[in-house]
């Protein structure tokens, strides 16, 4: 059975054709948080990237904006909404092999470093020391970087209780960029470094940085970046 819409946002334009919906998921009793879909549209075709669950009215607007085409997990934690926007929309549904968190369903399509993104003018980024997949989409014309956990923003805390809040602070998160220390411990194979990946995602060409959680960040991008993997890594 699907998991319900939890509290969400109204659809929020970022740039020309980029949508944001900031909404929230419940952990457990008293633990909620943020949680962000990245509605891309090309042409009249949308992409919902990390999808997450809308109450009724949310989608009506979403439909309004285009026709689904496609969802697009990033990141492996991520998942919960995937067969929801499937059966509703009978969509094409892009992520990495190999998912642990949510096993199905199974994509449609395949992302790798080999892949092209089916979006113009926009680029698929890998982390490929991660133990689970996880990947970036970079929009290219607006420069911005899309992630799911490995880099989060938050100027805010909206969407948190504040158990969650607490447990965020024991788990060395803190107001501005983090590299998401669940998503790295976990992601980290033994004896190795995610350093290297990160290096790697530097060399693309971006100055803006939106998450699955969190808010968007459009200044200071890499600097801050940099300094978050001589704090973290």
């Amino acid at each position: 059975m699907p998991a319900p819409a939890f509290p969400h946002d109204p659809i929020k334009k970022l740039y020309p054709n980029i949508y944001l919906l900031h909404g929230s998921i419940k952990m457990g009793p008293g633990m909620r948080m943020s949680r962000n879909m990245l509605i891309i549209k090309d042409g009249n075709d949308l992409t919902l990237i990390n999808p997450v669950r809308m109450k009724e009215q949310g989608l009506k607007e979403l439909e309004s904006l285009g026709n689904i085409l496609r969802i697009m997990r990033l990141g492996d934690f991520h998942g919960l909404d995937d067969q929801f926007y499937l059966d509703r929309y009978q969509c094409e549904f892009w992520a990495q092999a190999g998912q642990e968190t949510y096993k199905h369903p199974k994509p449609t399509h395949t992302i790798s470093y080999q892949t092209n993104s089916p979006i113009s003018n926009s680029e698929f980024f890998i982390f490929k020391t991660a133990l689970y997949p996880e990947a970036a989409l970079l929009i290219k014309n607006h420069k911005l970087l899309i992630t799911t956990d490995s880099i989060q923003y938050y100027d805010d805390w909206s969407y948190f209780s504040p158990l969650t809040k607490f447990a965020f602070k024991l788990l060395r998160f803190k107001k501005g960029l983090n590299i998401g220390p669940p998503w790295a411990k976990r992601a980290t194979p033994k004896g190795q470094c995610l350093k290297e990946d990160f290096e790697e995602l530097l060399k693309l060409d971006f100055e803006s940085l939106i998450a699955a959680h969190g808010s968007l960040l459009t200044s200071n991008v890499k600097d801050l970046l940099k300094e978050e993997i001589n704090r973290s890594l």
